[in-house]
């Protein structure tokens, strides 16, 4: 897929245990299965785990805010060499809004937001976030 600038896909995020999910194509952004929830309980369309932050950065981050920008940086930086794994995400989306769901509590300062504007480089979207 190719980046369209003028096709505008709806990116947001979503706490994974705050229900009813909106609707869209609902894309895990953790590495690891949120703790308390069932597989069956939870309609997945995707679960890139090679979109996520690796084992060593999500274990030094640790949910830490004055780790943020640093996180941000290094995820980032990792995120640039999963181009292509980001372009099919977004075409499996086929249009739908991307829902990224995250299982962290603090809602400023966790992956899927950083996943968030990855993407949305490649959708061409300002969408918020939820």
């Amino acid at each position: 897929m190719t980046s369209d600038r003028s096709q505008r896909i709806e990116i947001t995020t979503w706490r994974v245990y705050v229900r009813p999910l909106p609707m869209g194509y609902h894309v895990l952004a953790e590495r690891l299965w949120p703790r308390g929830v069932r597989k069956a309980d939870l309609s997945l369309d995707a679960w890139p785990k090679d979109l996520t932050p690796s084992t060593a950065l999500r274990q030094w981050f640790a949910h830490d805010p004055e780790r943020w920008n640093e996180f941000r940086s290094r995820y980032l930086a990792e995120l640039a060499t999963r181009k292509e794994a980001a372009l099919t995400l977004l075409a499996e989306a086929t249009g739908a809004p991307v829902i990224l769901l995250y299982a962290a509590h603090d809602q400023e300062h966790n992956g899927a937001l950083v996943l968030r504007d990855f993407l949305r480089a490649f959708a061409g979207s300002d969408s918020g976030s939820a």
